[in-house]
């Protein structure tokens, strides 16, 4: 293993949800054309992992191994909450538990894939025609969760298509609610090593969206990129000291963490030690010693884990 870390050499490797069910979890996810990668099965703690993601010949990260790629879904499922009638996801943007807001995938022709999504049953939180925003719509995952469809063309090119190829999905970002931009963006960007790509403010509905994401080059375009992170910042919650979001970790819960695979596991932590984070749980913390979580200045859990194209050893 190398005996030092470049943030160059990171990925924003996957965003973890809790789910209810993992058998209808798993198959709406494989309808949006992802696959199932790998099941870690953990059967005395009485939970299991299920790593999805796009892994055509098309797709950026196709064929890597599980933790050189960008943008996978783990799905966590603990035993027996499919069978539990009172058990509800918590799906990060229902007050006063808002936090966590949604996936991302970014299609060829997005009347066609919002065809055929209506047309299977799926339920959507906004269809293309709703509202003023007419280039994107929300789909709901099995539990609640919002999944955000964006086309990787104007909307104007796919009018008239009728077909949709899944293997040039992509599953571009995940959003999350920040309450100060300003610290937010220093860490992702200073701590994490990621790069600001796009910001998009809107004025009038008074938020700004900040994309980023390692690698990549600021203004250019980001709907075919895979593994980007987007901050929401709402205008002036950063003045209100009583103000919080949920991370997703306390009761209810629902979204759990994003994960970056670095370089050199233990580089990366003595680096991150060396910048003052905070923890919530080093390496050398409870029984699993080949990950940590920090945590940022909301209080969202970051889990570094190691990328194994940099030391030929599986991590599991």
């Amino acid at each position: 293993m190398a005996s030092t870390t470049d943030t160059k050499n990171y990925l924003l490797n996957h965003s973890m949800i809790r789910v209810k069910d993992p058998k209808e979890s798993v198959k709406f996810y494989e309808f949006l054309g992802m696959k199932l990668l790998k099941k870690l099965e953990f059967t005395e703690a009485k939970f299991d992992l299920y790593f999805l993601g796009y892994d055509s010949p098309k797709a950026v990260s196709g064929g890597k191994n599980l933790w050189d790629r960008e943008g996978l879904i783990e799905l966590t499922h603990n035993y027996g909450t499919e069978n539990d009638p009172e058990y509800k996801i918590n799906n990060g943007n229902v007050e006063p538990h808002r936090g966590f807001g949604h996936t991302c995938i970014s299609v060829d022709n997005i009347q066609a894939v919002c065809q055929r999504i209506e047309e299977a049953g799926y339920k959507f939180q906004k269809k293309l025609t709703d509202g003023r925003m007419r280039h994107i719509a929300f789909v709901l995952d099995p539990d609640g969760y919002w999944v955000e469809v964006i086309g990787q063309k104007p909307l104007e090119e796919t009018e008239s298509i009728k077909e949709t190829d899944l293997q040039t999905y992509r599953m571009n970002h995940t959003m999350i609610r920040v309450k100060d931009a300003e610290k937010s963006l220093k860490f992702y960007q200073e701590v994490l090593g990621m790069t600001l790509l796009r910001t998009n403010e809107n004025e009038k509905g008074g938020f700004n969206l900040y994309f980023l994401g390692y690698g990549g080059t600021p203004g250019q375009g980001t709907a075919d990129r895979e593994g980007l992170l987007e901050l929401t910042w709402n205008y002036g919650t950063e003045k209100d000291e009583a103000f919080s979001y949920h991370d997703g970790n306390k009761s209810p819960q629902g979204f759990g963490h994003i994960c970056v695979s670095v370089d050199s596991l233990d580089a990366a932590c003595a680096r991150l030690e060396g910048l003052n984070v905070n923890w919530k749980k080093r390496l050398t913390d409870g029984r699993m010693k080949n990950v940590a979580f920090v945590l940022d200045p909301d209080g969202y859990w970051v889990e570094i884990v190691q990328n194994e194209r940099f030391t030929g050893k599986d991590n599991f």
